[in-house]
């Protein structure tokens, strides 16, 4: 049974890697479904076949190339852990090699629909002024959700205008952000006090003062974008997107942008200039009178 392991190996994503909350709980979802594909057999007996054989019943039931690649790089960062924890002898998940994916272009906002996600709060209220606080810095600094929901008052540099976060693998960077969503962050702290905060240090608290989720700054954002009736695909990350997005279009050049987004390689910030090309022959498809 790997059930021990399995939570040693959740335990370490979540406490050594920072890794978001939607992983971890996709990653537990796929590793019980590797177990009970496993029938009780004993760790140390576990080989390459039976991890094949798994992968082979997950295709057999038409997941998506994508859901399969995800299994895949689960139980590749599940046996490297086991392996170099000493708990087995080899790695019975090296040498995977998961399915070519399709290249999804990220879902952006333009700077009008940003504009309008961002005024849809009622600020008069407490939480509607949260939300703006949440809408206004997800687009300012392009933060992950998980980063977010992390910062702590004093992650936040008012006179310098920087927040300090810490992104996958706790990594710390310093992230500017902008003089409008620093003001509304400003205003929200202002008329905190009507509220029992019981986590201090954190920025963004739920009705019962404490700390916000992941889960619950989804439903934020979501809230909004029927409110102003944007594309139901847009999620919080459309705001990062539309952040990097914009930036490019401005000039900004490819490394600020992978700094500023905590990027660890290049080639990952690099969908963003086939955004902003895909977007330029579109304008140039609609208005050149020889296209």
């Amino acid at each position: 049974m790997l059930n021990r392991y399995i939570q040693k190996f959740i335990t370490y994503l979540q406490i050594e890697k920072n890794s978001s909350r939607h992983t971890l709980i996709n990653y537990q979802i796929d590793l019980k479904e590797f177990n009970a594909s496993l029938r009780d057999k004993p760790i140390e007996n576990i080989t390459h076949v039976d991890v094949r054989l798994f992968l082979a019943r997950m295709k057999a039931r038409k997941l998506s190339r994508r859901s399969v690649a995800r299994k895949m790089a689960c139980l590749r960062s599940f046996f490297k852990f086991l392996w170099r924890e000493g708990y087995v002898k080899s790695n019975p998940a090296a040498g995977l090699q998961s399915p070519k994916l399709e290249k999804r272009l990220p879902i952006f906002l333009d700077m009008d629909q940003v504009a309008k996600l961002i005024e849809s709060p009622d600020i008069s209220d407490i939480y509607g002024l949260r939300d703006k606080a949440i809408l206004e810095t997800l687009y300012s600094s392009g933060i992950r959700v998980g980063e977010l929901i992390g910062l702590n008052r004093d992650s936040i540099d008012f006179i310098g205008g920087v927040l300090k976060v810490y992104g996958k693998g706790k990594k710390e960077r310093l992230v500017p952000i902008g003089d409008r969503a620093l003001r509304t962050i400003r205003n929200y702290f202002e008329k905190l006090d009507i509220v029992q905060i019981k986590e201090k240090r954190a920025v963004f608290i739920n009705k019962i003062g404490r700390r916000m989720t992941d889960r619950a700054v989804r439903r934020v954002v979501e809230k909004y974008i029927r409110k102003t009736s944007l594309n139901e695909r847009i999620s919080p990350h459309s705001l990062r997107h539309s952040f990097a997005t914009h930036l490019l279009d401005r000039g900004a050049d490819l490394r600020s942008v992978q700094e500023l987004l905590g990027h660890a390689n290049l080639s990952t910030t690099q969908i963003y200039t086939h955004v902003t090309t895909e977007r330029l022959k579109s304008i140039y498809d609609k208005v050149h009178p020889r296209a």
